[in-house]
């Protein structure tokens, strides 16, 4: 008997922690169509972006604006190198000589990064040549986000993160790969469009850029070696990305299992963020106490506003089968072969996991402290709430009604703030680029 069906716990169709061959367990992302993929995808990028409209608000009352900002510079680029390569060797664009690609493999990355989720961060690219080419944005949310708040936050946010974090995007295509600003804001006059300008150039006599020492450590983790599930290249659909760099990429394009790899490398793109900023964390905090309370409401912000936008693309039931669904699919409990997850239909069991080594977000969660698990369920319907008891190496939640509908949680109030907690998609069609 293999190791699912002889557990109670994993019922049939369920991801079992581990595949007897040795393979990565069975994503739970597997289950959806190719059409709720695609939507899946693109609100899994956006996620990703709405992580610092979480996590940065607590920073700026904890240590001032000054220190967030350098706290968003090593959270990212401890993070965007790995994920970006993961991603290019996923979908078969990665570089093949000496490990140094083309501007079109650097956009090729960027239009799959939660730092440039489609839309919202509307990047527009042009190629003059395989080593020059420029990008601007049509719509800038993140600008949109930071505007109201004042001059100060957006250079901040456009001059301070922006230079390092650009580069460390780059530079894993190319070590002397250089992202610079053609014109940025302050906007001037105040309603200028696009939002930004920026060139991208590759040139030997560039000096090879130096990365965060943050990197290195990130590098060690589980999720930045994790193995994913191969793309089967027999479905239909395109298996890879090795063709044109095309405008507005058609998610829906990709084959079934090409979307699944896609969905499950974005959630680890998260888990990647997300140490970035426990390593940028470490060294200006307090106390270990404080270290958590700070991750904890990040966490919780994030989790009933992921929940919402998943809970609508998905039209997922009110009721505790939509909510364990909802949670089964949630980024915090993914991709399955990071956080090991049972789903049957009356509960949902959490046992230790590769995530859990990392100090993922799974980590943070259990029966002492729900809050997270409540405001995803919330966010599906307010009446909903969870209780998570311990069972033998690990625990289990079982969704529940209450008479009493609770009040959204503070941390995602916080998150609301940001216009991509109710942002639209709206149809696109994909088009090469050609050097011009």
């Amino acid at each position: 008997m293999d190791a699912q069906a002889s557990d109670p716990l994993s019922p049939a169709g369920s991801t079992p922690a581990a595949s007897a061959t040795g393979e990565p367990p069975r994503s739970r992302y597997a289950d959806l169509s190719r059409e709720e993929l695609a939507d899946v995808v693109r609100e899994l990028l956006l996620i990703g972006q709405l992580i610092d409209r979480s996590g940065m608000a607590w920073c700026i009352s904890a240590f001032g604006r000054e220190e967030m900002v350098q706290i968003a510079i090593v959270e990212w680029a401890a993070a965007s190198p790995i994920y970006t390569r993961r991603m290019q060797r996923a979908l078969g664009y990665a570089p093949e000589v000496d490990g140094q690609g083309d501007v079109p493999t650097i956009f090729k990355g960027l239009q799959l990064d939660i730092g440039a989720p489609p839309q919202f961060m509307d990047f527009r690219y042009t190629v003059h040549d395989a080593r020059h080419g420029e990008f601007h944005l049509d719509h800038c949310g993140a600008l949109m986000d930071v505007e109201p708040m004042g001059e100060a936050y957006v250079r901040g946010m456009c001059h301070d993160i922006e230079d390092p974090t650009f580069d460390a995007t780059a530079i894993a295509t190319h070590p002397r790969a250089q992202v610079r600003p053609i014109h940025r804001p302050p906007r001037a006059p105040a309603d200028r469009t696009p939002h930004c300008r920026w060139s991208v150039v590759i040139d030997d006599t560039h000096p090879e850029a130096v990365a965060v020492p943050e990197l290195a450590v990130n590098e060690r983790s589980r999720a930045a070696g994790l193995e994913l599930a191969p793309i089967d290249a027999a479905e239909d659909g395109a298996a890879d990305y090795s063709g044109p760099l095309v405008s507005d990429l058609d998610l829906g394009a990709f084959s079934r299992s090409a979307l699944v790899r896609i969905a499950d490398e974005v959630c680890l793109q998260m888990a990647l963020l997300d140490r970035g900023f426990t390593l940028a964390l470490e060294p200006r905090v307090s106390s270990p106490d404080q270290l958590v309370e700070i991750r904890r409401k990040q966490l919780i912000g994030v989790a009933g506003i992921a929940a919402a936008r998943l809970a609508r693309v998905l039209d997922l039931s009110p009721d505790p089968a939509g909510a364990l669904r909802l949670l089964a699919l949630h980024p915090m409990l993914n991709p399955a072969a990071y956080v090991t997850v049972r789903v049957d239909e009356a509960s949902l069991v959490v046992r230790p996991s590769a995530a859990d080594d990392d100090g993922a977000w799974v980590s943070l969660i259990g029966p002492e402290w729900t809050a997270p698990l409540q405001a995803a369920v919330h966010a599906l319907d307010p009446h909903l709430d969870v209780e998570v008891r311990p069972i033998e190496d690990g625990w289990r939640v079982e969704v529940v009604r209450r008479a009493e509908p609770a009040p959204e949680a503070a941390e995602v109030a916080v998150v609301r703030f940001s216009t991509g907690a109710d942002f639209d998609f709206e149809p696109r069609r994909s088009l090469p680029i050609t050097p011009v």
